[in-house]
């Protein structure tokens, strides 16, 4: 039974964090698939309508359905230009979990001077990509704050996933 976890947010609010956690956790079989990384660091895009990532994670994704017990796609992920990918996904999959970090710009910022990459960019890039409560919009998703803890956002995706 292949299993979708998809974390989205603004940046700075864990996904990153939360996914890597995830993936310690699960173990062996769990593929995390990072927005930033596909592009980013592969195919060097801007995240726009129609950028080469979104075909790419796609088929990662679908490489992790196929091969991997656990599939996790993690970045900012912006509904405009990833949803219509995100919710086809979603019905490629035995199951899927939504999840977005409904976390304020305010707290993006504190987070973000904490990093070692704070240097590459300041609060007003950081505002330029700020997308407010860019929700998916499907029946599943959970919104994730800042009140729960990183330990508890882990705990209730774990039992989300092993409830079903």
């Amino acid at each position: 039974m292949s299993k979708l976890i998809i974390l989205r947010g603004n940046f700075g609010s864990g996904k990153t964090t939360v996914a890597n956690r995830l993936q310690k956790q699960l173990g062996e079989n769990t593929l995390v698939v990072s927005q930033d990384i596909v592009r980013r660091t592969m195919l060097k895009t801007h995240d726009r309508e129609n950028n080469l990532s979104i075909n790419l994670i796609s088929q990662i994704a679908k490489y992790g359905k196929a091969n991997c017990d656990i599939c996790i796609v993690e970045g900012i992920l912006v509904k405009e230009y990833y949803g219509e990918m995100l919710i086809t996904l979603m019905a490629d999959f035995d199951e899927a979990y939504v999840y977005y970090f409904d976390v304020p710009f305010e707290e993006t910022l504190v987070r973000h001077q904490q990093r070692k990459q704070s240097a590459e960019f300041d609060g007003n890039k950081m505002k330029s990509w700020w997308v407010d409560s860019d929700y998916l919009g499907t029946i599943n998703e959970k919104l994730l704050t800042t009140e729960m803890t990183e330990t508890h956002l882990i705990s209730v995706i774990l039992s989300d996933i092993a409830d079903d």
